[in-house]
């Protein structure tokens, strides 16, 4: 089955970043995204300027920038123009390092990246202890720019560099009671402060889980990239993952394990608030936070003046390819 990536986007309509024009030729484009109003319903309204991130920061191993550098150019069409790297790489959510938006890109140059290695385990065939370059060898990453959407009504377009989660699993040969995929952060309070913060209400370490058909989905990605290099302590470093048409706290970061299961896993988020936070976390406009309207989000980058509001699509935008997956499901009660 063909799988556009990411649906419908034409490339012409492409905005490209400086810094990235010397690896990647996109055509620009004249499409603009007009400002919608701001009336988003007690919507979160975090407006803080990203955090500067000097592209010598982001390190990493000479096997992988060459491996990163050689990844395949998207064949994928855009609608919306790529969002700044000082925005991708300066505007996060990363509890560990801190709960303001700019506390990940000043407070992640702590977290020792390289070397890394992967626990898989549970249902499955190959089970075992996998460095990065085990999990890396001989797979052809491909650079795949995706929307991604925060829970949080704001939004980005990322140009990842990674490869299909699938491609992964097949790999490692689950067995027949493998109904889940379980996902753990790094552990580390010597690296990551607020892990050893007693003020801190998240039961360390953050966990994520997506359905066996979810993560078998060719959207569902692994990143070690984006922008065409090594990904950024702060944007998960070493490998973390991307599900495009969920919300982003399902991307967990900083993987060290990948469990197989026969029961839906706990959650970070669900596990906290489940009456906000579901497992399936999939972007609904027609399915409000508790606290806030889900119906439109403020596309990064985005100003108190000149907020770039824009309206929020079923499954993100991607309906055709991942609709299937929910077929017959109440996405009201499976939020």
């Amino acid at each position: 089955m063909l799988i556009k990536q990411p649906s419908d986007i034409p490339s012409s309509e492409i905005t490209p970043e400086a810094i990235y024009k010397a690896r990647r030729e996109f055509m620009r484009g004249a499409m603009s995204v007009a400002a919608l109003g701001i009336g988003m319903s007690a919507a979160p309204r975090v407006l803080a300027e990203p955090a500067h991130v000097a592209e010598a920061e982001v390190k990493g191993p000479d096997w992988l920038k060459q491996q990163i550098a050689s990844a395949k150019a998207a064949q994928t069409q855009l609608t919306e123009s790529l969002t700044p790297y000082e925005h991708v790489t300066g505007y996060n959510n990363f509890y560990e390092f801190g709960y303001n938006k700019t506390d990940p890109a000043a407070n992640a140059h702590t977290l020792t990246a390289h070397p890394w290695t992967v626990e898989i385990a549970g249902e499955v065939a190959k089970p075992g202890t996998y460095t990065l370059e085990d999990l890396l060898k001989g797979v052809a990453l491909e650079e795949r720019v995706y929307r991604l959407r925060c829970v949080e009504a704001w939004s980005m377009v990322v140009p990842w560099i990674g490869f299909s989660l699938a491609d992964l699993i097949k790999r490692v040969e689950p067995t027949g009671n493998a109904k889940f995929v379980a996902f753990t952060t790094l552990e580390r309070p010597s690296e990551m402060p607020e892990q050893k913060s007693r003020f801190s209400t998240i039961d360390w370490p953050y966990r994520e889980g997506l359905r066996m058909d979810e993560a078998m989905h060719p959207l569902t990605t692994l990143a070690v990239g984006l922008y065409g290099k090594v990904l950024p302590n702060q944007n998960g470093a070493p490998l973390r993952l991307v599900v495009p048409w969920k919300y982003g706290f399902k991307y967990i970061k900083s993987i060290v394990k990948i469990e197989f299961t026969e029961k839906q896993p706990k959650t970070t988020w669900s596990m906290l608030a489940p009456d906000e936070y579901g497992f399936y976390a999939n972007v609904n406009p027609q399915v409000s936070h508790p606290r806030w309207s889900q119906a439109e989000e403020r596309r990064l980058p985005s100003g108190l003046l000149k907020p770039n509001i824009i309206p929020t699509q079923l499954f993100n935008g991607y309906a055709e390819q991942v609709a299937h997956l929910y077929k017959g499901m109440d996405l009201r009660k499976f939020y």
